[in-house]
């Protein structure tokens, strides 16, 4: 094939897609390079022109809520598991799940999330008394005028403030905005049944969504609404700091990640949210609509207690149903 020997100009977005790239292929961390690194590579390397960002843009407006989840590209992620060898890709070859970043590897260092927890690690008392503090903040928050005027209560969340594993979820849905408690619903229901077929109990565990106010019609929270509510559901992790949180769904991931892929892409292996693994999965509403990922899902749960030292294969734990 005849070379050219024009050369493509890098620019930093060109770099930063690439290590996005690597890091779908398995590849861990690597830092964002400065601006002498991509004249450098500029001076010395042809990259192609088009963009190596993620073609899943396609995802931006699909959603993964409560009560109305999207599925993901079944196609694209067939693809990818076939391509990578099965639900296992992003292990290493000695079998244990590498910790990797966001796939959004420049939004997420711009966020921070890759910096450890600020400050002192909380006493259990302290812990319950900052998490009140924020609570009672929330409840008379009116941010966002339109699920303020709508709500019937706010829904901050419940759990061991001392929990080593956290479930985030996306946002209170009708159950949840009447009780005031996070996942009572139907999707609650199957959400205890996943927390007790690893071992525990949602006393042990903390729980809690994105969003404090339920959408009107359990629609797909606003990116705005997200922003608005990032400072508390950031705070009340800064307070627990869990060694593992899952998020459930699209709209749970992509708040934490900073992502812009499809659960599919990034399940099966770890990303990092300060000094938290994350582990992502499907949402139990989607679950409840589409049993036969209900495998992928207990697999992903696997993969975190195997890692938090429990091994749910060796004790007859069954595979959480409807």
């Amino acid at each position: 094939m005849e070379s050219s020997s024009e050369v493509s100009p890098v620019t930093p977005g060109h770099v930063a897609g690439l290590l996005g790239h690597l890091s779908r292929i398995g590849i861990g961390y690597l830092p964002m390079p400065d601006q002498a690194v991509a004249a450098a590579l500029a001076a010395t390397r042809s990259l192609p022109t088009e963009s190596f960002e993620s073609t899943d843009q396609r995802d931006a407006a699909s959603g993964n809520i409560q009560h109305r989840s999207t599925a993901p590209d079944a196609a694209a992620d067939e693809a990818v598991r076939k391509s990578s060898g099965g639900p296992d890709s992003g292990r290493s070859r000695s079998g244990a799940p590498p910790v990797v970043t966001g796939d959004g590897a420049a939004s997420a260092i711009a966020s921070g999330i890759d910096q450890p927890y600020a400050g002192p690690s909380l006493s259990p008392a302290d812990r319950a008394a900052r998490l009140a503090e924020i609570a009672s903040r929330v409840a008379g928050c009116t941010t966002c005028t339109e699920l303020a005027c709508s709500r019937r209560s706010t829904v901050f969340g419940e759990g061991d403030p001392m929990a080593k594993i956290c479930f985030l979820g996306e946002a209170p849905g009708q159950e949840e905005d009447a009780s005031g408690r996070p996942f009572v619903g139907r999707s609650g229901e199957l959400l205890t049944k996943m927390i007790e077929a690893c071992t525990l109990s949602r006393s042990e565990v903390y729980i809690l969504n994105v969003i404090k106010c339920r959408p009107p019609n359990n629609r797909t929270p606003d990116p705005e609404e997200v922003a608005n509510c990032r400072s508390y559901f950031a705070e009340q992790l800064q307070i627990i700091r869990p060694d593992y949180i899952v998020c459930l769904g699209l709209v749970a991931a992509r708040s934490l990640l900073h992502s812009d892929l499809s659960v599919g892409r990034l399940r099966g292996r770890f990303h990092r949210y300060r000094d938290s693994k994350v582990v992502v999965t499907y949402h139990p509403s989607y679950l409840l609509r589409t049993p036969n990922v209900k495998k992928e899902a207990w697999f992903d749960l696997q993969m975190l207690m195997k890692d938090y030292g429990i091994d749910l294969s060796q004790i007859g734990s069954k595979r959480p149903r409807k």
